[in-house]
């Protein structure tokens, strides 16, 4: 198959995928316990009250009559209103930079640190700076974000008195210190759990990779051994790590609730727990499929990447 066949392949079954999460979405958030309607209006809501509620949000209508009018919708981007009457896409929209400020930061940390460090482990193999980074792993994964979370907050105030700003998130044109001060430890510990999962894929597949028959030839021929890492080693070992990375922006994106939580920025992560809360059907349906086409999209990019990039698929 040649690569661009690949491709298409590869597009095709992203939207049959984006497709087929928007209608297992519409159907999960209507078996989840409890009534919209019933939780806007409180429980001294008359009957007709109730009823007129659940006609005007469209509830009243057989769930494919339901689903084709919301999809149609979403095509037109048209995510529908949330409960308090404003519209979905403009609140997502109001809140996605904060989140993908979040995202993008513990993406880089996770780039960074989880390959820089994956490069000097696998280097030293077996070494006291193999052992510690290797120990530091098993660390970082083991320790839940809220927990990490909660101790990057509390451990700076009670030693030194200094604690983040917690009074929502600020722009980074607009207060560009503030902002910085808010993010940059909130995608750290987002990104600690990905940065090690980096780190041990990135070593092992540099390892396998060292021991091939191309590198010993290469050292056969005298070249460097920098120059066999960069030229060689890398482009090979990359490529388990890109599809690691597509995997674990999704997690960072459901991480993301969590630590805008804790941390009180203002971003998707704590508006879509508000809408869970609420069963507000709009806002939790918009953020859902966003964050659902946004991991598929990433996935796709790293599967094209991937392709691109692998010499064995030159000329197919």
């Amino acid at each position: 198959m040649s690569r661009y066949r690949y491709i298409g392949n590869r597009i095709a079954l992203a939207l049959l995928a984006v497709w087929l999460v928007s209608a297992a979405l519409f159907i999960v958030m209507r078996m989840l316990p409890g009534d919209p309607v019933l939780l806007q209006r409180g429980l001294a809501a008359t009957p007709e009250s109730i009823a007129e509620g659940r006609r005007a949000l469209g509830l009243d209508d057989p769930l494919p009559v339901q689903y084709v009018r919301w999809a149609s919708a979403v095509v037109r981007l048209d995510f529908g209103r949330s409960l308090d009457g404003g519209s979905a896409a403009r609140d997502l929209r109001d809140r996605l930079p904060v989140t993908l400020e979040l995202t993008l930061l513990a993406i880089v940390w996770t780039c960074v640190f989880g390959v820089t460090a994956g490069i000097i482990a696998a280097q030293r193999r077996d070494r006291r700076s193999d052992y510690a980074l290797r120990i530091g792993t098993s660390v970082a994964l083991s320790i839940p974000p809220f927990w990490l979370a909660t101790l990057v907050l509390a451990l700076p105030q009670q030693w030194w008195g200094y604690a983040p700003p917690l009074d929502g998130a600020r722009a980074l044109l607009d207060a560009p210190a503030t902002n910085l001060r808010q993010f940059v430890p909130a995608s750290l510990v987002l990104a600690a759990a990905s940065s090690a999962a980096v780190l041990r894929l990135t070593r092992a597949s540099i390892l396998a990779t060292i021991s091939a028959d191309f590198v010993r030839t290469a050292h056969a021929k005298g070249l460097a051994p920098g120059t066999i890492l960069r030229r060689h080693v890398l482009r090979i070992s990359i490529l388990p790590v890109l599809a690691l990375l597509g995997i674990q922006a999704g997690g960072l994106l459901g991480g993301a609730v969590v630590v805008e939580t804790i941390f009180n920025l203002n971003g998707v992560g704590q508006y879509f727990y508000r809408a869970i809360l609420e069963k507000d059907f709009a806002v939790a349906q918009t953020v859902v499929l966003y964050t659902a086409a946004a991991v598929i999209g990433i996935n796709l990019t790293v599967d094209i990447f991937s392709v691109l990039l692998d010499p064995r698929t030159r000329g197919a």
